[in-house]
This record gives C-alpha cells, sequence and structure tokens, in this order.
C-alpha cells in the first residue's frame, strides 16, 4: 500500500493579498482574518485525518514578511509553490511526490468542507480508482486526490474558471484513468458565499 500525502496549496493570509474577492463584503482586514482562520481550519482538519503527512506548499516562501505572526501548527512540513501558473504548481507538487512512491490528495483552504471524514474517504477511494475529485459548485474542485500521475491533468485547463472541474475531468477520462467523483462541495470565494461558513464563524459575515 502506497502512503498517502495531503499537500495544501495556500496563500499567505495577508490583507490585499488573500481573498480579495471578499474585501468588498469584509474589508482588507476582514477578508485577511478570514483567510487565515480558513488555513488554520484546513490544517488542523488535514492532521486530524490522519492519513499521511500533511504538506503545506505555500506562496510567497515561508522566509517571506507576509507569513510573520502566522503561528502554524507542529507536525507539519511545508515546501514552495514556485513559479507559474496553477496548473504548473500543482504539477510540479504532485509529480514531486508521486515519484518518490506516494499517493497525493491536493487541495485549497478555500473549502471549509472538506472535513477530516471527506479526506479519509478520499484516501481510501485510491486504493480502487486512479483519482478521485470533489467538485466545487463555482465550477472548480475543492480536492483532487491521484495514484498516479501525468501532466496533462494539470495542463491547457481554463484556471479560475467554471469549467475546471469538467475540463480535469476530461482529462482524466482522455488518459484512460479511473476517477471516484464524490459529493459538490462549496468553495467561499465571493461575497455570496459566505453564507456557506458555519454558525460561529458568522462575525465574518457583515449585519
Amino acid at each position: 500500500m502506497k502512503p498517502a500525502r495531503i499537500i495544501i496549496f495556500a496563500k499567505a493570509p495577508k490583507p490585499g493579498f488573500a481573498k480579495t474577492r471578499l474585501i468588498p463584503a469584509l474589508g482588507m482586514q476582514g477578508a485577511a482574518a478570514l483567510a487565515r482562520r480558513m488555513l488554520l481550519h484546513t490544517v488542523r482538519s488535514a492532521l486530524k485525518a490522519q492519513i499521511g503527512p500533511v504538506e503545506l506548499c505555500v506562496t510567497p516562501a515561508i522566509g517571506d514578511k507576509a507569513w510573520r505572526g502566522i503561528y502554524l501548527p507542529q507536525g507539519i512540513e511545508i515546501s514552495d509553490q514556485g513559479e507559474g501558473d496553477l496548473g504548473a504548481r500543482l504539477a510540479r507538487a504532485a509529480r514531486r511526490r508521486i515519484e518518490q512512491g506516494e499517493q497525493v490528495i491536493l487541495i485549497g483552504t478555500d473549502c471549509i468542507e472538506l472535513t477530516p471524514q471527506l479526506l479519509e474517504e478520499a484516501r481510501q477511494r485510491l486504493f480502487d480508482h486512479d483519482a478521485t475529485i470533489h467538485c466545487a459548485a463555482d465550477g472548480g474542485y475543492a480536492l483532487l486526490g491521484l495514484d498516479c500521475f501525468d501532466p496533462a491533468l494539470f495542463a491547457n485547463i481554463p484556471w479560475s474558471t467554471d469549467a475546471v472541474a469538467v475540463s480535469t475531468l476530461g482529462q482524466i477520462a482522455r488518459l484512460g484513468l479511473s476517477v471516484y467523483v464524490g459529493q459538490m462541495l462549496h468553495d467561499v470565494d465571493e461575497p455570496r458565499d459566505l453564507r456557506w461558513l458555519p454558525e460561529n464563524w458568522r462575525p465574518f459575515v457583515p449585519v
């Protein structure tokens, strides 16, 4: 059985850098505060899943001043996303770990519905599938799990559009890979998405 690794892609929760589309609703500081809370929530959920190493793949690099004052939980590995578009960065991280004999579960910090149970289930699906995916309601995906690597999975994908998940599933089909499609999830990117926050997070929602 291959070991599994959760790789979390994250921006530094710095005002004006993270969750910028929420600034009209929350203000610059409020959007950054929510980004920080979502980052820490995601890391803790990944650790709680206990399916293997948790790697936080960040931009900018962790030594940048944007990360000052951000205290991350113990027990995680930290790597740099590097250069290129999102596809290039995802591909680089996935290839690095898969070529070392691991399965990877790629997630971001935008979906707080990714519970430890869902992460564990994604790991289980990779026992008998080449890939598993949780599409997001906005057309992207909240999770992509892979047992094998092919650069085509991240090539010619219209990133930041509502066709990301459909295009990725099309690439998976063209490669002849088996895939398990999990339940639809919701990212929190736009003001209208704030309704997906838990009730006890609602101070972030304007009155």
